[in-house]
């Protein structure tokens, strides 16, 4: 992944968030392109300061869109007032469910240093259950 996709990214979270309310992306790629993170997707959504929902429309517009593109959607990426760690609803409550699936939480409404350095990072896994990584060394983040 580009560093200028991580600064896009960090661009929707404050842009969206204002520092006040939680925001999410998803990063996609190409189905044949396993290892490379290409597209930031900044769904509509509400939230607030503890929680957000992406809009069920865009969600079906976006399931198609992929599917047309044979694409999918490998992160989740959103952000917490404070601390970043993986509640019980991020647990619970994936856009994706298959085991591999990687969910970013980003602290202090992405208000500090664009990175990964302060991010809490989780894999899904085939039991369900959610396993922590170290997210500078799991997303490399190229030049």
């Amino acid at each position: 992944m580009g560093e200028g996709l991580l600064a896009e990214t960090f661009a929707h979270l404050r842009g969206c968030g204002w520092g006040r309310r939680e925001c999410v992306c998803y990063w996609s790629r190409a189905v044949a392109r396993p290892g490379r993170i290409d597209r930031v997707l900044h769904p509509t959504h509400t939230a607030t300061a503890r929680h957000y929902e992406v809009d069920g429309a865009w969600l079906d517009e976006t399931w198609r869109s992929l599917a047309r593109e044979d694409r999918e959607i490998v992160v989740q990426i959103h952000t917490h007032g404070t601390r970043a760690f993986h509640s019980e609803t991020d647990d619970e409550f994936p856009i994706v469910s298959t085991a591999g699936f990687l969910s970013l939480v980003v602290p202090d409404f992405a208000g500090g240093e664009v990175g990964l350095g302060s991010a809490y990072l989780a894999r899904l896994e085939a039991d369900g259950s959610w396993t922590e990584l170290d997210p500078t060394t799991t997303i490399e983040v190229t030049r």
